[in-house]
């Protein structure tokens, strides 16, 4: 009987078009998670940082870090989406709402837009729109994500396929620039870069230097602090029986990595606004040192804003060795040390 009252996970038969998965738990975002989310990361942009800093730009107080606000949706959806994932592919049609402060309650919504079972019959992928939002039903963010799970039974017939329709990136006139934004008093010396908007240009490469490598109980804690329960990343009793012999380290800690080496280049590239696509190119493990370089894919006015651009960057993590030289796609595949490709958009003053 007890067996009943446990979650499996679920695997590809248990979803379906349309369907709508309701997320546990809720969570108050403290400040407590905050300076953790720093200590494991090192994000230095100042918005979030510093309250005079983020009130000189119109907020009532520092807002939570973008990305932090990410993980902590993605958290919520685990259990329910990708308990049983084989992997998590890619992301697509992100924005960032509205921001996020340190006693914002967050829950999760996700609606099933696709299905396809894989060749082998033993998996599928599942395409979901996740949703996050506040305490007072504001949407705070919203991205599509599609997940391969595995199946409870090879012989189940396969479904319908259907993949969903999705933009290669957000349009510009779509972001959503944060109420009250205002950048007459933007202080690029405490932001900790002279280069603005106008300085960057499409097709622009930048080596952010700086490398950090990942302890064990670094990207736990890390992925614990998003209430993550994929089981790839804590049971190690597991997983040396698997095809690694290890514990795999989130995705998502490597993207707060990237952007967090990012600093040192996009100084002012101070909000994440939107989440145009990313592929986990390859395993992450403790031990490895992380690297991150950029592109800069489009440089774009903000529609009505005089004082504010965005720039498409897309944003490549390696691992154990520099990105001095640029690795990225080659031969229709990726150079061997890229564990991350991720495209987005970031608010910077002009």
């Amino acid at each position: 009987m007890s067996a009943l009252k446990t979650n499996p996970g679920n695997t590809f038969e248990d979803f379906s078009i349309g369907q709508v998965i309701e997320h546990a738990t809720p969570r108050t975002i403290t400040a407590g998670d905050v300076a953790l989310y720093v200590a494991l990361t090192g994000s230095r942009f100042a918005l979030e940082c510093a309250e005079p800093f983020a009130h000189t730009l119109g907020f009532p107080e520092a807002p939570v870090d973008d990305w932090l606000v990410f993980h902590m949706v993605f958290g919520k959806t685990v259990p329910d989406v990708s308990l049983n994932a084989v992997a998590n592919l890619g992301y697509a049609a992100g924005r960032f709402l509205a921001p996020v402060f340190v006693g914002d309650t967050i829950q999760a919504t996700s609606e099933v837009i696709g299905l396809k079972e894989n060749s082998s019959g033993e998996s599928g992928t599942v395409y979901v729109r996740s949703i996050g939002r506040n305490q007072l039903g504001e949407t705070v963010l919203d991205y599509v994500r599609w997940v391969m799970v595995r199946k409870r039974d090879k012989a189940s017939p396969a479904p319908t396929a259907h993949v969903p329709s999705l933009p290669d990136a957000v349009p510009v006139e779509s972001l959503v620039v944060p109420e009250g934004l205002v950048l007459e008093a933007y202080d690029p010396a405490r932001a900790g870069s002279p280069w603005r908007f106008d300085d960057y240009a499409a097709g622009e490469r930048i080596d952010h230097v700086d490398g950090m490598t990942i302890e064990e109980a670094e990207h736990q804690l890390a992925t614990r602090l998003y209430q993550n329960t994929a089981k790839v990343h804590f049971n190690q009793f597991e997983q040396e029986k698997g095809r690694f012999g290890r514990r795999l380290i989130y995705g998502g800690h490597v993207i707060s990595l990237t952007r967090a080496l990012s600093f040192n280049g996009l100084g002012n590239a101070f909000k994440i606004v939107g989440l145009n696509g990313g592929r986990h190119v390859a395993p992450c493990f403790a031990g490895d040192t992380v690297y991150a370089w950029s592109e800069v894919v489009e440089a774009e006015p903000v529609p009505g804003r005089v004082d504010l651009g965005a720039l498409r960057l897309r944003t490549y993590g390696v691992k154990n060795r520099t990105a001095a030289d640029f690795p990225g796609r080659i031969d229709g595949g990726y150079d061997p040390a890229v564990i991350l490709e991720l495209d987005y958009w970031a608010l910077m003053p002009r």
